[in-house]
């Protein structure tokens, strides 16, 4: 039995385009499968929460939407079962898709959800703040605070952000929040520990962004895919005295290009402490965790069961059916 989690508005209304071609196949190969719309923020977490609540017969789960809807499903569902979870694209922003090797027609990935080959097992992210209340809230792909948090509130409430999107002109409207918030940021003084034993403070920390060990290195490596789901993270802190240089780095982010220059450096860790000096804002893959001042975040590694790519990548395959 296939369950479907749709978000029917997702990216100005193509999460329920992506749908109906999916039920065309659906109905073509004649597959059972039922389908669950949301329509309101939370909707997505309490349906995965519903549908893997208990432990019996192996589920396979699949969301048709955007980061948001994702990072939804996966704070609601339960791992006490095998669940195999899919992901078809259909926002505004699909970071996402790149690591999780979702690119093709709509098509092509419902062909490989009814019919895989393989399956991978991926890492998550768990993030913990609150001072009073703990809570704690997984991801996929990436979260961080600072700069690219504050980019990613103002992106979410922004009345640009539809028509931009329809214009296919998102990247004019990140840059230009980008700039708004690197005007308007203070640095903030503070410290990161990394797997408890590595203590690194900065005076003048615009972002930290942790980013899940997934990126595909087929291009660096002719022989085949690389695997990165290893539990740990790659943290990316932005420290700098200066904004101007500030404004490359901020591109780099916004378009997700990680490299080594001044003013950014580099870490891998399994999980790490930060304290800040003042309260700044925190995201995960993309949703607001609104302004904390101490994080806790650590990699669980290989929990989330996912149909793999295609058959010639061998080497990061997990089990063959």
């Amino acid at each position: 039995m296939y369950q479907f989690i749709v978000n029917p508005s997702a990216g100005n209304g193509r999460g329920y385009h992506v749908w109906k071609r999916l039920e065309r196949q659906l109905d073509n190969d004649s597959q059972e499968y039922q389908v669950f719309f949301t329509e309101n923020q939370g909707d997505a977490a309490r349906l995965a929460r519903d549908l893997t609540s208990e432990k019996n017969a192996p589920k396979v789960l699949v969301v048709v939407g955007g980061e948001g809807t994702y990072n939804e499903v996966l704070n609601g569902i339960s791992f006490r079962g095998l669940l195999t979870l899919g992901y078809v694209p259909a926002g505004f922003r699909n970071a996402l898709s790149k690591g999780f090797q979702s690119f093709g027609t709509v098509s092509r990935q419902a062909k490989r959800i009814l019919h895989p080959k393989y399956y991978r097992l991926l890492d998550y992210g768990v993030l913990t703040f609150g001072e009073e209340e703990i809570v704690s809230r997984r991801f996929a792909g990436r979260c961080g605070i600072g700069l690219d948090a504050a980019v990613c509130h103002n992106l979410l409430c922004s009345r640009m952000r539809r028509p931009m999107c329809r214009l296919r002109m998102a990247h004019i409207l990140n840059f230009a929040l980008g700039l708004k918030q690197l005007i308007l940021a203070k640095p903030a003084k503070g410290y990161i520990l990394l797997d408890g034993t590595k203590k690194v403070e900065f005076n003048h920390i615009y972002f930290i962004s942790f980013m899940i060990r997934r990126e595909d290195k087929k291009k660096r490596k002719k022989k085949g895919y690389e695997e990165n789901d290893d539990g740990r993270m790659t943290v990316y802190v932005g420290n700098s005295a200066g904004k101007r240089r500030m404004v490359w780095i901020l591109m780099d982010v916004l378009i997700g290009i990680h490299r080594r220059e001044r003013g950014v450096r580099i870490f891998e860790c399994s999980e790490a402490s930060i304290h800040l000096s003042r309260p700044l804002a925190v995201h995960v893959d993309g949703e607001s965790c609104y302004c904390q001042q101490d994080l806790e975040v650590r990699c669980i590694p290989k929990r989330i069961r996912k149909t793999g790519p295609e058959a010639g990548c061998r080497n990061i395959m997990e089990e063959r059916i």
